[in-house]
């Protein structure tokens, strides 16, 4: 009789077990979780076994061999006679280039396509929806193929190059522009600039404590120009003041001094911007669309202008619900920039394939390039993610 009453308890336990959702949620991730294990196991296996079989060479000891080749450009300098390895890190500092450039000027051009295609002027919002609608169904590649044309058959050479503006060149070598010469004074500029924002930041936070405590606010605007620009330009007047400029000069059949920007960086840059900007305009109407009218009506009785209600009032409202979609189209910008590719322009994969065409290394120039944005992807949605928490409302 004992024995029946430990079966029958056993039975039970066992059944409660199995009608615990939490308990066999963890037993079906645990399987699928081992399913998918022994899936990689198998195909990293059988690629193995391949590249054996084959007698091809596996790992990344390539990373230090010589490369062999050229890059047309890069933030770093390169020769064939430096690695695979080194030419990997010029490809992604170009990548990281374009992508963060055309992030900047996309969410600019965006944000003011959007507004305009709710301004109550009807030829400006119509301009702006026809733009979004033509330039979101038109794939991105076919558009990088339009630049190249635009930039490489409409531009004339140097020799006739266009100059709007004294300097300032246009021609289908890319746009030539002057530049200040070097001095060490622009790179600590350049720090004082980053301590500024720094400082800027410490100091909002700094008065909105304050103003929660007691009551009074405290004027940040001015302080934060102060230290953005100010410590910049202290910093240049304490270095002498540097004004000597590199202006840019036909000499034979190109430009000498200044600075280019390549037609193949110009290319992808426009690209990238038209193109993403199309859907954060979008994104961003949507989402003025979907603060309350009231606000805007409360707005203007306090007196303010169009102008303030938009910028005080309903872009800061607007924002918790502009950013999640933004952050997808930032992504979308990061990885669309692989195909510069095709228009020639030395990004991540343009180099790899080089690299991957000349070494065989296939699997391993591929898993590269998948690291690689995997992780341009998630620091990306760390940092959107990060300033949505800051901007969330918290209830109390």
């Amino acid at each position: 009789m004992a024995v029946d009453i430990q079966d029958a308890g056993r039975v039970a336990a066992k059944a409660r077990f199995w009608n615990d959702p939490q308990a066999r949620g963890i037993i079906y991730q645990m399987l699928v979780l081992g399913g998918v294990a022994l899936l990689g196991w198998y195909f990293i296996a059988n690629a193995i076994d391949n590249l054996n079989r084959l007698n091809i060479a596996s790992g990344y000891g390539f990373l230090n061999r010589e490369a062999g080749f050229a890059i047309s450009e890069g933030p770093i300098s390169f020769t064939p006679a430096d690695t695979y390895g080194r030419a990997f890190l010029v490809g992604l500092l170009n990548t990281l280039k374009v992508a963060g450039l055309g992030i900047v000027l996309a969410t600019i051009l965006g944000t003011l396509i959007g507004i305009a295609r709710l301004s109550s002027n009807w030829l400006v919002a119509k301009i702006a929806a026809v733009y979004v609608e033509v330039t979101r169904n038109i794939p991105l590649l076919l558009q990088l193929f339009v630049w190249q044309g635009i930039i490489l058959i409409t531009f004339p050479n140097p020799r006739q190059a266009l100059a709007p503006v004294e300097g300032v060149f246009l021609s289908n070598r890319g746009i030539t522009v002057p530049v200040p010469e070097a001095h060490p004074i622009w790179v600590w500029m350049g720090v004082a600039l980053v301590v500024g924002v720094i400082g800027s930041v410490m100091l909002r936070r700094w008065a909105y404590r304050r103003q929660m405590a007691t009551g009074q606010p405290f004027p940040t605007g001015r302080y934060s120009v102060a230290l953005i620009v100010g410590l910049p330009l202290a910093t240049w007047l304490v270095g002498g003041a540097p004004v000597a400029m590199s202006v840019p000069e036909l000499r034979g059949f190109n430009f000498q001094g200044g600075a280019t920007l390549s037609p193949e960086f110009s290319m992808v840059l426009l690209g990238l911007t038209f193109y993403t900007a199309a859907f954060i305009a979008e994104i961003v109407r949507a989402g003025i669309q979907a603060v309350s009218y009231g606000q805007t009506e409360a707005a203007a009785a306090l007196g303010l202008r169009r102008g303030q209600v938009l910028r005080l009032v309903v872009l800061p409202q607007a924002l918790r619900i502009i950013i999640p979609p933004t952050t997808s189209q930032y992504l979308n910008l990061a990885k669309n920039s692989s195909l510069a590719v095709y228009v020639g322009y030395p990004d991540l994969v343009s180099i790899g394939n080089t690299a991957l065409n000349q070494t065989g290394q296939a699997l391993e120039a591929i898993s590269i390039f998948m690291a690689v944005y995997l992780l341009i992807s998630l620091g990306i949605s760390l940092a959107m993610n990060i300033y949505n928490r800051r901007i969330a409302l918290v209830e109390r």
